[in-house]
């Protein structure tokens, strides 16, 4: 009789594929979680800037998929520094590339940005 351990009769390939997707799964949990309690931890900043450019990238989509759209903002701030933060769909839109305004934001999270005149 063939035992493989804790898999059962499933061959060693399978399981071991198994066991590297379920990693790279715990992982991107792990770094996300990361992420997140490093922008709950970090300031609020409101700072000077200007819209540099602005990206979407769509995923899915193909067949029966529904798509999925994210949406992204270069901002320069007053030292020339350069930051891409996330966006909502509707937050995108109201922006246009040479705004100048108030970014406010806090760690790589994106709060609002105000226009100045």
């Amino acid at each position: 009789m063939d035992s493989y351990g804790f898999f059962g009769g499933i061959p060693p390939f399978f399981a071991l594929f198994f066991l590297v997707v379920a990693g790279f799964i715990i992982f991107s949990i792990v770094k996300k979680g990361a992420q997140w309690n490093k922008n709950n931890n970090s300031p609020k900043l409101s700072v000077p800037a200007q819209v540099v450019t602005k990206r979407s990238h769509t995923q899915g989509g193909s067949g029966d998929s529904s798509a999925f759209t994210s949406y992204y903002t270069t901002f320069q701030v007053e030292s020339g520094d350069r930051m891409e933060l996330q966006l909502s769909g509707q937050e995108y839109g109201m922006l246009a590339e040479d705004d100048l305004g108030i970014l406010t934001f806090q760690g790589t999270r994106f709060l609002s940005f105000e226009r100045t005149k």
